[in-house]
């Protein structure tokens, strides 16, 4: 996780396909996200917003995709919240 002017940049490993939509953990440094969708036509792009929405309490709109649209390795912007107060989210999602 890194700041950024507008909040902070949140690298996510994504898994499409998978039996069940979730956050799994953390792999090399960025979030493991499965969701139950394809990797076709941003479904899986979109079915990783609400999973990332729902799980670490931010609306959708506060979530903005800024690298990876066609790679399993990706990068969300994560508006109007810290690294900290991120950290602390992700922390009691695995706990």
């Amino acid at each position: 996780m890194q700041p950024h002017p507008e909040g902070v940049l949140l690298p996510v490993r994504a898994q499409p396909g998978a039996k069940s939509s979730g956050v799994r953990g953390v792999q090399d440094g960025a979030l493991k996200v499965s969701v139950t969708q394809i990797a076709e036509k941003g479904k899986a792009n979109k079915a990783l917003r609400t999973v990332l929405s729902d799980a670490l309490d931010v609306r959708k709109s506060q979530l903005e995709l800024l690298a990876g649209e066609t790679s399993g390795h990706k990068q969300f912007l994560v508006r109007g919240i810290t690294v900290e107060e991120l950290r602390q989210r992700i922390g009691k999602l695995l706990e």
